[in-house]
């Protein structure tokens, strides 16, 4: 899987056209139902937040392709949800993995709108509870703005520690950036400590 995952950086940096492209298919891919625990996208993007930050790549077109992908993957996986109906979560390929499904499930009855946002930020459940909100028939309006709001949020998440790295990289050549780089640095790892002690929380209370 690294080298994988190295191959597909190299390939990104020697081909910017693509970049764009591939972040959309990442972002959507590891949103769908069952296919998305299969795709690494989150090493992905930090790798490229690393060239994004070094200068080989625009931020904008990036970052837009992976909100889009994201927004479009959770979108399918909702769909696909409110299509089947409550007995997709009898279907045979979900079956193997009933247990995620049946946490995603809890989650979304004891949170609602915000299992949705949240979801998108807790690895084996991102992929399930669009299908599972979407099976038990909510609103589509109102898991859209989950969706939209939680994929502005996550992809430049995960693009920032590489962005950020890569940036510490190039200002250690120009010391008086430094104490800038240092609090961006500091503001991420409590934000992440701060996102990381609720989400452990709300798993505790879906066990």
């Amino acid at each position: 899987m690294h080298d994988y995952i190295v191959r597909l950086g190299q390939f990104i940096e020697a081909n910017q056209f693509w970049a764009g492209p591939i972040t959309f298919l990442l972002t959507m891919g590891e949103s769908l139902l069952v296919i998305g625990i299969l795709i690494p996208a989150t090493a992905l993007l930090v790798l490229t937040g690393g060239l994004i930050g070094s200068g080989v790549l625009p931020l904008t077109p990036v970052l837009f392709w992976g909100i889009a992908g994201a927004i479009v993957g959770d979108a399918i996986s909702f769909s696909i949800g409110r299509w089947v109906g409550p007995k997709i979560l009898r279907w045979r390929a979900i079956k193997r993995h009933r247990r995620t499904v049946a946490r995603a499930r809890l989650f979304f009855y004891r949170h609602g709108f915000v299992s949705i946002f949240l979801g998108r930020f807790l690895g084996p459940l991102r992929s399930s509870v669009p299908t599972v909100a979407g099976a038990m028939g909510m609103s589509i309006w109102r898991f859209q703005l989950a969706n939209c709001l939680s994929a502005i949020v996550w992809v430049p998440l995960l693009l920032l520690p590489g962005y950020l790295a890569a940036r510490g990289a190039v200002a250690a050549h120009h010391a008086a950036n430094l104490p800038l780089y240092i609090g961006l640095v500091v503001v991420l790892l409590v934000g992440v400590f701060l996102l990381r002690r609720y989400l452990k929380r709300s798993r505790r209370s879906i066990r």
